[in-house]
Formats: structure tokens, C-alpha cells, sequence
């Protein structure tokens, strides 16, 4: 089901050129990137599941600040790796994504983690944008195991 804004809080644009081999660039020019394929090792390029696994990491971990207080916790510390996966589908369009955040937080153990990351999914304007298309996972790690991925 498709859910429309009711109100738009921030719009912005980006505008690629060359497709994989090329580059993307935001309207306001803070991002200007060259762009090469994944499996292939160009410096100084990156690419679109680069690009979006950043963005989903940010935003996944905004939305875990936003609903900490729920849970009395304080996300501030929390770590927050996003796995983007380029893979092969059994569809017409033959190729897809999927999508493993893993989550620490200090001081909370993986089992008492996983209300907090299921609030904050349902509250992540990534994490709606790809409900029902894409695989999401969610893993959340004891706190040790979080601090030894930093």
C-alpha cells in the first residue's frame, strides 16, 4: 500500500550521468561522487549501494534516537552497520537488494535490543520505503560485540 506525505519536510535532488560508470551529484553540490561498478576497485569512485547503505545506516540510527526513550535507553552511542547485497532474482527485472542492519548499543545486551530496533523500524523512512520489496534484517549484537566492530 502506497502512503502519501501530508506534509513534505525537506526535498532534495540528485542527478546522475554515465549510469554505474559515471557520476551522481546532489542539486546543492555537497555530494559530487564518481561512480564504478561494485565488483570493480576504481579509486576514488563508489556506488549506489555504497550510497545507500550510508543513507540507511544514518537514518536507521536517527530512528533509534528518536524512539530511545521509550525503552529508557540512550541511543547516542549506539553503532549501526547497514549491509546493502546486489544479488540475482528469480524476476523479470533479474536483479535486486537486500538489506542486514546490525545494531549495538552500550550497556544493552542483543535480546533486550530487539524491541528497541523493531520500534525504530517501524518509524525509519527507510525501513518503510522498502517494506515488502526488499529482504530487511534486523540483528542486534551484545554490547561487546558492538564495540569490537567499531
Amino acid at each position: 500500500m502506497t502512503v502519501p506525505l501530508t506534509r513534505t519536510l525537506y526535498r532534495t535532488t540528485a542527478h546522475a550521468s554515465g549510469g554505474r560508470t559515471g557520476s551522481v551529484a546532489t542539486g546543492d553540490a555537497r555530494l559530487d561522487v564518481r561512480l564504478a561498478p561494485p565488483r570493480k576497485n576504481v579509486p576514488g569512485t563508489t556506488n549506489p549501494e555504497q550510497l545507500f547503505a550510508a543513507g540507511f545506516a544514518a537514518c536507521f540510527t536517527s530512528a533509534l534516537a528518536e524512539v530511545a526513550d521509550e525503552f529508557g535507553a540512550d541511543a547516542s552511542a549506539a553503532r549501526v552497520a547497514c549491509e546493502v547485497q546486489l544479488g540475482t532474482t528469480d524476476t523479470p527485472a533479474g536483479y535486486g537488494l537486500a538489506v542486514i542492519l546490525t545494531v549495538g548499543l552500550p550497556g544493552w545486551k542483543a535480546a533486550e535490543l530487539l524491541p528497541l530496533l523493531h520500534r525504530a523500524d517501524a518509524v525509519c523512512p527507510y525501513a518503510q520505503a522498502v517494506k515488502g520489496n526488499i529482504p530487511l534484517t534486523l540483528l542486534a549484537v551484545d554490547d561487546s560485540d558492538a564495540a569490537a566492530d567499531a
